[in-house]
């Protein structure tokens, strides 16, 4: 089962201009080929059929763990979406065409389908596709190199997607992403490494897992955000400490097993869009809502 908190993986800068184009970029790091929809639902349908899990704990802890962490990685990248379309059209009549801007943008669904929201398609308005975008041989070391090269397309579309626009929310969330992207990788190549004996990353040199070169990202490896895996677990996913340990591969800081998850930070709060009749509850609505919960309560 899973337990939700709250939060964002990060806090998110609030933005001073809409960026609806960009939007639509950033839509692919969600519901493209190598998006987070697409690595949220091949980790989570491998650890639902994992087999021998008790004799293989590791390794299923670890599958288990980053399955976790993806939840929050489709729900950031859902909420960097959100933010920038935001305040792309205005509120008023319907007949001044208070939506007259959103018909140039380049996806026109965030403006018709989901009142300016995303929703899990790619940078085309292509929808996600979880029939061909989940791959769950069963097979541990075939899943594993599947999971590691799947990292490797979904870092290479982050920074080109972060090259396409400087909308400060989009490259703060990609900065984390590229980071916490850099853990998974090193995490799949280590298992592969402990279950075959073979160094993934000298077979396939790919990713160059640098990221000075990303202004965003620097503060959060200076924090050791890229040596830390989370078990998004108190109690669970503890055996994950026998595939990830050692030195990074990068600066040779010490990786660690931390148990839980990150602090995180506050999940935005939309603002109304009478132009989208959304949410669609006016002030006198909401003083009669407010009424019938007082009433309920006995009060």
């Amino acid at each position: 089962m899973f337990t939700r908190t709250d939060k964002l993986l990060i806090d998110l800068p609030t933005p001073k201009n809409p960026d609806a184009n960009g939007a639509a970029a950033v839509q692919e790091l969600l519901g493209g080929r190598f998006g987070e929809m697409s690595t949220l639902n091949n980790y989570m349908f491998q650890s639902f059929a994992f087999r021998n899990k008790k004799k293989l704990k590791p390794f299923y802890d670890l599958v288990a763990s980053i399955t976790a962490e993806e939840f929050g990685h489709v729900e950031l990248v859902s909420n960097t979406i959100n933010l920038m379309v935001q305040g792309t059209t205005f509120p008023g009549d319907p007949d001044i065409t208070p939506m007259q801007n959103a018909k140039d943008k380049r996806n026109s669904y965030h403006f018709i389908d989901t009142a300016q929201t995303a929703k899990p398609f790619d940078s085309m308005g292509q929808g996600w596709n979880g029939a061909d975008n989940v791959f769950n041989s069963g097979n541990l070391i075939l899943d594993l190199l599947h999971n590691f090269f799947l990292e490797c397309g979904a870092r290479t579309h982050k920074m080109r997607v972060y090259e396409m626009t400087d909308n400060p929310v989009a490259r703060e969330m990609i900065g984390y992403l590229l980071v916490r992207g850099g853990v998974h990788v090193v995490a799949y190549a280590k298992a592969l490494e402990i279950a075959t004996g073979v160094d993934v990353t000298k077979m396939l040199p790919i990713p160059n897992l640098d990221n000075k070169k990303f202004e965003t990202t620097r503060k959060y490896e200076a924090e050791g955000v890229h040596r830390k895996l989370y078990t998004f677990s108190e109690h669970d996913y503890q055996e994950v400490s026998k595939i990830w340990k050692g030195k990074h591969p990068e600066d040779g800081s010490p990786l660690e097993v931390i148990k839980g998850a990150p602090e995180g930070g506050p999940v935005p709060d939309l603002d109304e869009l009478p132009e989208e009749f959304a949410p669609g509850i006016s002030q006198e609505d909401f003083l009669e809502i407010a009424r019938r919960l007082q009433r309920s309560a006995g009060l």
